[in-house]
């Protein structure tokens, strides 16, 4: 069933459109990426090595395709491993929008219709079957090693099988149930680490457990479909289920089975899904890991350990495998379709007017590099944009260079915003700073005796790189054809470029 989104003005000026979720589970997602042609079968690849660096060469690729890895060597065949599910085309159809929309367009319709999602959920519904429970391992019988985990990253300090995973907590104090996306290495057979970073919900669940003396109880989903997955990863409001969006979103309610252990929810078309505690007195090394930014940006470290006592899991399981890269990767092209818009959205309602796009870019991870385009109005007008997208509550976190140009520039596009910077601004006047400003100990251009002491401020660069207000109309003219022309010339002869 489809949920109708609200009517919010596109790229185009148009309407958003409507979306439709065309899968169920992972492994129906895999067969609408096969129908797209952007899935490639890759056997025999070891998880030691090969699906990191298959991984690494795919993931900087906007376009490249998914892979899926079979026949591991030391791994029953069947036992899976998928990567790189978010680019080309794919993504538009992950979100269940037509796959011609652009970047920008996408943007904006699956905002508009995520806010109806976190408005109006649709309760998650308790089922009693279902495929994850095919296999079912208890006691001495568990073993997280049965499962070819990859090494990521040829620096990190184990295998990590919780990447394009999320873990179910819940709130003692209340019903609230959460699903959080946090990385997890395996240490043995029955323990794996529970890597949580501050602020995240699930870690506020963990410290009530943990001050009062008393394990907190959690499930790990391994292997779901990537839009699940996608929603456990992203900014829900507090108190909100994430399952109860899923199924907002999809117009249905979310299947999902009690566990035996815990009590708590996992999807019941999940591939894998552990079940056990995490106890405050329970320590152990935990990393290096590549990081977002693209470093190792902590070394090794005491961390929470997660005591697995059960794990279910479908015949022929799949990890779904999302490991950060450097930028650009799959991680950044999805938070860059999430945040631009919302980044728009925040600019427009703090009063700014003439706002046409935004898009926070890949390449700084979707949070350290973004262009605002205005048409501008009035003296100020570009200064006003840039520094409230740098210190809105979207654009406050981990900034670091804001880029404001006018109308006639794609600012999804980065030659023509460099091309902007390059020729319209002017290095002294152009460019304003602030200081002490929101970040994250994970930037590595801060250092380290400041993180030491608690400061992990940044600055921000808000570079003005719109023609000059004051003397805009005698700016020389840009040597580019009409915007109709340059499409009639793309129809035309677009094809002399194939």
């Amino acid at each position: 069933m489809e949920l109708a989104s609200p009517k919010a003005s596109g790229a185009n000026g148009s309407a958003s459109p409507r979306h439709r979720l065309p899968y169920r589970d992972l492994r129906e997602w895999i067969a609408e990426v096969e129908k797209l042609g952007e899935l490639r079968r890759v056997d025999g690849a070891t998880c030691e090595q090969d699906i990191g660096m298959v991984t690494e060469l795919f993931q900087h690729d906007e376009h490249a395709p998914a892979a899926l890895f079979d026949d591991i060597p030391g791994f029953p065949k069947g036992f899976r491993v998928l990567a790189n599910f978010f680019g080309a085309r794919r993504k538009n159809m992950t979100f269940g929008f037509p796959t011609d929309l652009n970047k920008v367009q996408l943007s904006e319709a699956l905002v508009a219709s995520l806010q109806a999602a976190f408005e109006h959920p649709v309760p998650f519904r308790v089922v009693k079957d279902g495929p994850v429970l095919q296999n079912v391992l208890r006691g001495a019988d568990v073993d997280v090693l049965k499962f070819p985990t990859p090494k990521w990253h040829e620096g990190d300090g184990g295998r990590y099988i919780g990447t394009g995973c999320f873990n179910v907590t819940k709130d003692p104090d209340s019903d609230w149930i959460n699903c959080g996306t946090y990385r997890a290495m395996i240490h043995d057979r029955t323990n794996v680490g529970f890597h949580i970073s501050p602020g995240k919900h699930g870690g506020g669940h963990r410290d009530k457990y943990f001050a009062r003396g008393e394990p907190m109880p959690t499930c790990m989903v391994i292997g779901v479909d990537p839009f699940t997955f996608l929603m456990a990863g992203s900014d829900v409001p507090h108190g909100l289920c994430e399952y109860d969006v899923v199924g907002a979103y999809r117009g249905e309610p979310m299947d999902v089975i009690l566990g035996e252990v815990t009590g708590l929810p996992f999807p019941a078309n999940a591939e894998i899904v552990l079940e056990g505690f995490c106890y405050g007195d329970r320590q152990k090394a935990e990393g290096p890991f590549g990081e977002w930014t693209g470093f190792y940006s902590s070394s090794v470290r005491e961390s929470p350990v997660m005591e697995v006592k059960a794990i279910y899991y479908r015949n022929d399981p799949i990890i779904l495998g999302s490991p950060p890269q450097r930028p650009p990767d799959e991680h950044s092209r999805y938070l860059a379709i999430v945040r631009s818009a919302q980044l728009k959205d925040s600019i427009k309602r703090s009063g700014v007017p003439d706002v046409q796009s935004v898009w926070c870019h890949e390449v700084g991870g979707s949070r350290m590099f973004t262009g605002v385009s205005i048409k501008q109005k009035y003296p100020g007008h570009a200064t006003q944009a840039g520094f409230i997208a740098a210190q809105c509550g979207v654009g406050a976190f981990a900034g670091k260079y804001v880029v404001v140009v006018d109308e006639d520039i794609d600012v999804t596009d980065l030659d023509q915003l460099l091309w902007a910077m390059c020729f319209r601004s002017d290095p002294a006047t152009s460019v304003q700073i602030i200081r002490d400003t929101y970040s994250t100990k994970l930037d590595p251009s801060i250092p380290p005796w400041k993180k030491d002491a608690g400061d992990t401020t940044n600055s921000r660069a808000i570079i003005n790189a719109c023609r000059p207000f004051h003397w805009k109309g005698d700016y020389p003219t840009v040597n580019v054809p009409d915007p109709e022309l340059y499409k009639l010339a793309r129809e035309k002869w677009g094809h002399l470029l194939k």
